[in-house]
Parts: structure tokens; sequence; C-alpha cells
């Protein structure tokens, strides 16, 4: 079941929320680097490859290198990352399993100590956001097929246009 074509206008609004998240995560200091980077590791902690896909190609179209997406899963050992995207990081993997604790106190404190409140808002949204779209593509059963094979996915996500 592809859910984002069996009710297009839910969809619709979901994509219409993204790029109003875009805007404000924009206005608020929050670069297209950091946005691919949580986008992309919140999907890999959910599972979505279809999603992964996605925000990999914008990353490498905002010129994040090979290198750093690979080393998105073993950030906390790796020295390729800001102290900015490391907090970013941080809160993506607070809001993949905040139904296990909320936002913990010592990461709402130690990404606070790093973002300003603005960037820490944009960024929450963005998170809400990417979790939202994993969920569509996973209960949906969104296939990944190889790269050359775009036939059978979505046009928007295909393009970028959506999300």
């Amino acid at each position: 079941m592809h859910l984002s074509r069996a009710a297009r206008p839910a969809y619709q609004a979901l994509s219409a929320f993204s790029k109003t998240v875009g805007g404000i995560a924009a206005e608020n200091g929050i670069d297209d680097r950091l946005k691919e980077l949580v986008q992309i590791h919140a999907s890999q902690l959910n599972g979505c490859a279809y999603c992964v896909r996605v925000h990999v190609e914008r990353a490498v179209a905002a010129g994040i290198t090979a290198d750093d997406i690979a080393q998105l899963p073993v950030w906390r050992e790796s020295g390729v990352f800001s102290e900015r995207e490391r907090a970013g990081l941080e809160l993506a993997e607070a809001y993949v399993y905040i139904h296990e604790e909320g936002i913990p106190d010592e990461v709402y404190d130690s990404v606070g100590g790093v973002l300003s409140e603005k960037e820490y808002v944009a960024l929450s949204w963005i998170l809400v956001s990417i979790n939202a779209f994993n969920r569509i593509a996973l209960a949906g059963r969104y296939s990944t097929p190889p790269r050359d094979d775009l036939v059978g996915e979505d046009k928007d996500a295909a393009t970028g246009a959506a999300w």
C-alpha cells in the first residue's frame, strides 16, 4: 500500500508541512548540511531505506561527502562532525527514541548548550517531519530498488520536490 498515493491529500498536507518546516529551519540558522545529516541519521535509525536514499541524494547535492555520510552511524567516535552537527545528531537520536523517555534532561541540556533556542526548535520540527515520513514509508512498505530503477518510486521523492 503506497500511502502517499492512496490518500494523496494527507500526503500533500505533510509535504506542505515539511516545506514550512524547511523554511523555518533556514530562517533560524539550520544549513542544508546539518538538516540533511540529521534526516539521514534519523532515517537510518528508523530503518527507512527509502528516506535514507532521498536524503543522501540531497546531502550529496549540498556538498556532503561520502565519507561524512559513512561516518553517521559512528558519529560519536568520529571526528568529522562539528559541535553543532554532533548536537543535532544527538537530538535526532532522542527524537527517534522519544517513546522511551521523552527528551532526556542531559540531551536537552547538552544540545541546548550548543544550539540557540531558535535552532533547537527548528531542528526539532525537522525531526518531527522526517520521523513522520519514515513512518509513512515503513508502514507503506515503500520499495528501494536499485538506483537505476526509479520507475516504481514516488515521483515527488525522485525529484526531491516533496521532502
